[in-house]
């Protein structure tokens, strides 16, 4: 008599599976990995024809800059950008996963992308990761409702301001902006108070330096501001040039073949009714050749 497989239903509610797996893991030593300290100054304005966003160019590897000039404005849609902090990874894969899917949207419409629908899929994406997902984002963009500045912090939530800063130098951009900001700001006091804000992160916070990169939004035109401002530029350079030391030592490596340390062991009388075949040894390296008997 053949017994009936039935599928039950998946239960409701939130699963706690990955949360036993983690505890079991860190009961075994197996520590989850820390978060890494992050660097980054991005902001954003509302001015009278658009908005204006603004980010520094250093990325960095906990205590270490590894690159002095990335990018950190991310392309969304035509009439909307986004900066990004946290995890460069992070930042880049969600952007460029939104971008994709504005993309399709406007093929199947033909309308023009809306911010709000960014911001949307931006928060949903977050939120499905709680936090994991490192990437707090300054979203602005211009659409058939006018300019429109929005944040999104890493864990999914959502702020609509006239002027927004993020990232670990976020402090002392937001004191200039608080200063500096006035509704109906032009073209040109919107560019050089975002400057002044990403300059006051620059020279304040360890974890950003390098330069400036502004990017203005008017409804259908935008200008990105690739390097506006170098506030770091390279003072001194050695007229003589830089000498190193000759005592270089050569690393000497041996590559040995493989098939020059086979050993061939024929499999024992144990298992011949289910296993036959021989046996391999390599160096690291296991394998086993084996036969199935028929039945």
């Amino acid at each position: 008599m053949s017994k009936s497989v039935i599928e039950v239903p998946p239960k409701g509610g939130f699963s706690f599976d990955l949360c036993r797996r983690n505890d079991m893991l860190s009961k075994k030593g197996m520590n989850a990995p820390k978060y890494r300290k992050t660097g980054t100054t991005i902001v954003g304005l509302v001015f009278q024809d658009g908005v204006i966003l603004g980010a520094d160019t250093r990325a960095t590897e906990g205590p270490i800059v590894c690159d002095k000039n990335c990018e950190k404005i991310h392309y969304i849609a035509p009439n909307i950008y986004c900066c990004g902090a946290g995890t460069a990874a992070d930042t880049e894969a969600v952007t460029d996963m939104v971008s994709s899917q504005l993309q399709l949207h406007r093929y199947h419409t033909g309308r023009e992308s809306r911010v709000v629908t960014a911001m949307t899929l931006l928060k949903k994406h977050l939120f499905n990761y709680q936090g994991h997902v490192s990437a707090a984002l300054v979203l602005g963009g211009v659409d058939v409702g006018g300019p429109h500045i929005h944040t999104i912090y890493p864990h999914g939530s959502t702020d609509t301001l006239p002027f927004a800063t993020m990232g670990s130098g976020s402090l002392a951009a937001m004191a200039v902006f608080e200063s500096g900001y006035k509704a109906g700001m032009t073209r040109d006091e919107g560019v050089q108070l975002v400057s002044e804000a990403i300059q006051s992160g620059i020279f304040n916070d360890l974890g950003s330096g390098s330069n400036v990169d502004v990017c203005v939004i008017t409804k259908g035109h935008k200008e990105y501001l690739r390097n506006h401002l170098m506030p770091n530029p390279v003072s001194f350079i050695n007229p003589k040039g830089y000498t190193f030391s000759k005592k270089t030592e050569v690393l000497l490596t041996k590559i040995t073949s493989l098939r020059q340390n086979i050993e061939v062991i024929e499999g024992g009388d144990a298992m011949e009714d289910e296993v036959a075949g021989p046996v391999f040894f390599f160096p690291d390296v296991f394998v086993c050749v084996v036969k199935i008997a028929s039945v």
